[in-house]
């Protein structure tokens, strides 16, 4: 898929300081774009030891400033590390965005307890883990948005990821109970079938599948989740806080009815 041209700014964002997990490709690199595109300062951060290319030369044709940090979202050291480094370069830190995820598609009845522990480390106690450890750099006005999925809202069969993404937006409800007295606002997004090299792996059944379920009839773009990131990060979200926010074409909203719909519609004009 071929990457936006010119990425999309909002307002409410330049000079802002937001942490993004899982940031080097995807979903996540398309957020950091956004919000280097508004002017935004963006640490990106993932597994990888060294910032991609890719990034990197999108990110010096944009007015905001990108630093890349090594990070594995499972390991408290590793996010220890990274909120001294931001105390002592930043004081403060505005917003969080805890994108980092695993898909792992097996089933009930098959799954392994490595796999299943893993995805939770990585999906669930990744995102505490990073609240625990950059809430306490947030001031009155901080945004934390986690990355949940359709599949947090609706029974997939992929048992380890679906129970994950319910599991985050349990997380993302107590954070904006907890913090907003605060003045620090928690809200989740939930993307559907979304083109990503995570999604590249599907297939072509479940596509199809997808598409007949959705009634936007098509899939989505990681720019089109990025802009829904950047505004809850936004100023304009200042009273947005512990909502729930699909970015899936209707899919869940439409709950599978679309399907007999169309069934419904294709056998009364053969009438």
């Amino acid at each position: 898929m071929a990457a936006k041209s010119a990425p999309l700014t909002l307002p409410g964002l330049a000079g802002k300081i937001v942490v993004i997990t899982g940031a080097a490709r995807g979903q996540g690199c398309a957020e950091a774009l956004v919000l280097l595109a508004s002017g935004a300062h963006v640490i990106a951060t993932d597994l990888n030891d060294a910032c991609p290319s890719t990034l990197e030369k999108a990110a010096a044709k944009l007015p905001g400033e990108l630093h890349y940090a090594q990070l594995d979202v499972t390991s408290e050291a590793d996010w220890s590390a990274l909120a001294q480094f931001l105390k002592k370069e930043f004081k403060q830190v505005h917003g969080l965005v805890n994108n980092a995820g695993i898909p792992f598609r097996g089933r009930i009845g098959e799954i392994s307890r490595v796999d299943w522990d893993k995805v939770f480390s990585i999906n669930v106690t990744g995102a505490m883990l990073g609240i625990q450890a950059i809430a306490p750099l947030m001031r009155k006005g901080a945004s934390i948005v986690n990355i949940g999925s359709s599949a947090g809202l609706n029974a997939h069969h992929t048992v380890a990821y679906t129970a994950s993404k319910w599991a985050v937006r349990g997380l993302t409800h107590v954070t904006a109970t907890e913090f907003g007295p605060r003045g620090i606002r928690t809200n989740i997004v939930h993307p559907g079938y979304i083109e990503t090299e995570m999604m590249a792996a599907a297939p072509a059944i479940m596509t199809d599948a997808q598409l007949t379920l959705t009634p936007l009839e098509r899939t989505g773009q990681p720019e089109e989740v990025a802009a829904v990131v950047a505004f809850l990060l936004s100023d304009s979200a200042a009273y947005v806080n512990g909502a729930e926010i699909p970015v899936d074409g209707g899919f869940t909203s439409s709950a599978g009815v679309k399907y007999m719909s169309d069934i419904i519609k294709a056998s009364q004009q053969k009438k």
